[in-house]
């Protein structure tokens, strides 16, 4: 259990400030669909790029998060070769991406379809080089378990964002109606994008400068064995996050294709703010992320390693299940995190939701391709499931609209995981606890039907029933586990 235990730790360390900062980010939703109207399609154009900078993000990143891990882990590994040698690949990649960009920003502007702010593409741009070129330092930090500084410039950016924006959004305005000679030429009512785009620009230049203690780690590398080794393990999980990310946000580009005009945009802003709302398993996912990738890898050797996989596994899935919970059952105070002018959109949280689990449990199974340097399965099993989203959303979206994205979202994650579980099962079979797995399924099914079939019209009523519901399960899950450990004994 000590293992698990460290696990745990270092997960409530990166949850915490992943937490932390997506309740601040919170703050953000409600000051963003209160101040741009559904009307506007503002908050749809934050959503369509932030959807093309995730894209951007993988491809300039080039699997090397995971790859330096990989190859920072093995025996007798130089570090600081490895580190340097990572910052050279994806250093020389944002360069090039950056040099391409500002030489056909109109082309690529106009083909975008914001060819009148081409700042738009430009400062995002370099937000999604700077992100790339902090994924490694970010990793090193990961790799030395130096949580506490990861987690203490995650909330500096978030907290100089929110700071930011709600002088753009709050003090700006009342300045250039009370002070129009002094501070109106800084506003534009009309263009409220443009002032999320540039606050992110700042904060993240800002945080680059709290990387120069590790980036004095960084030395010229010229190993072509090294470069060859790493690009070799690197460009299956290139498709694998090509394929990953697009499963996340390939709805959020296609959606204005596939319902153009007004409405599409329209749509997007209802849909993307509504997915803010499941953001909580998000977060979850993430926090366990950061922390599973180094156990896994720095476990790899145990004896008992493959029980500690197991393990992570259904605990991952039982919490996974109550954080649904929390969030589905008492929707109708989180719904309060955007304007009501949104909230007919909220009825995809739950098939987020479900779509984000099957893809945390994804990343679970994951580790048996990255620890046998077979990468690709993760390229074959995530394209395949992209493939099954783009097909969903091209034949619903343009009768159902975005309650397809959701559901196509739900189908590709499924097929993907239930693809790495099969093959993984037979290319590197782990004992999974399925009975005891199953049983906590069945019974978080049982009751969140119960929960959507409960006939009150109140609010108080419905959420205290839903209450006993989510104590029936939290009881049942303690008392599982108590009877677990009393076997072990």
């Amino acid at each position: 259990m000590g293992k698990l235990q460290s696990l745990a730790k270092d997960t409530a360390i990166y949850g915490l400030s992943s937490i932390i900062g997506r309740f601040l980010n919170y703050l953000l939703v409600p000051l963003y669909t209160a101040k741009m109207s559904v009307e506007s399609g503002n908050y749809g154009v934050v959503t369509n790029v932030y959807a093309w900078t995730a894209i951007l993000l993988v491809l300039l990143t080039f699997g090397f998060e995971t790859t330096f891990f990989r190859f920072a882990s093995k025996e007798n590994a130089d570090i600081k070769r490895v580190f340097s040698m990572s910052m050279q690949v994806v250093g020389s990649l944002c360069a090039v991406f950056l040099l391409a960009v500002f030489m056909f920003l109109p082309g690529i502007s106009e083909t975008l379809g914001y060819a009148a702010n081409p700042e738009f593409i430009g400062m995002m741009a370099v937000v999604v080089a700077l992100d790339a070129l902090q994924a490694i330092p970010f990793g090193l930090l990961r790799l030395q378990k130096r949580p506490l500084k990861f987690a203490a410039l995650k909330l500096l950016f978030i907290g100089m964002n929110i700071a930011m924006n709600l002088f753009a959004f709050v003090a700006l305005p009342y300045l250039a109606a009370e002070i129009p000679d002094t501070f109106a030429r800084f506003y534009d009512p009309h263009n409220q994008a443009f002032y999320v785009f540039f606050i992110n620009l700042l904060c993240t230049s800002s945080i680059t400068f709290f990387f120069i203690p590790e980036l004095r780690m960084f030395r010229f590398t010229a190993d072509k064995t090294l470069l060859k080794s790493m690009l070799s393990y690197s460009w299956p999980l290139l498709l694998l996050g090509i394929a990953g990310i697009l499963n996340l946000n390939a709805d959020k580009i296609i959606y204005t294709w596939l319902v153009p005009g007004k409405q599409g945009i329209v749509d997007l802003s209802i849909y993307g703010a509504s997915v803010k709302v499941a953001a909580i398993m998000a977060m979850l996912m993430q926090a366990f992320r950061y922390a599973y990738e180094p156990f896994v890898f720095g476990n790899s050797k145990e004896k008992e390693s493959k029980k500690l996989y197991a393990d992570a596994m259904k605990y991952f899935i039982v919490v996974a299940m109550i954080a649904f919970l929390c969030v589905v059952f008492y929707m109708d105070i989180l719904r309060y995190i955007i304007s009501p002018n949104y909230w007919e959109g909220l009825k995809v949280v739950p098939i987020v939701m479900a779509a984000e689990i099957f893809m945390g449990i994804y990343f679970n199974l994951s580790f048996w391709y990255k620890l046998n340097d077979e990468t690709y399965w993760g390229a074959i099993f995530s394209f395949i499931g992209c493939a099954v989203l783009f097909a969903m959303n091209i034949l619903l979206v343009p009768k159902y609209g975005y309650i397809a994205c959701a559901w196509a979202s739900f189908a590709g994650y499924f097929t993907a995981m239930t693809l790495s579980y099969i093959v993984g099962q037979k290319r590197n079979a782990i004992n999974y606890d399925l009975k005891n797995i199953f049983s906590y399924v069945a019974v978080f099914v049982c009751l969140f039907t119960i929960s959507t079939l409960l006939p009150f019209d109140n609010s108080l009523v419905k959420m205290g029933c839903n209450t006993v519901l989510l104590a029936l399960y939290l009881g049942f899950v303690f008392l599982n586990i108590k009877k677990e450990r009393r076997k072990k004994k």
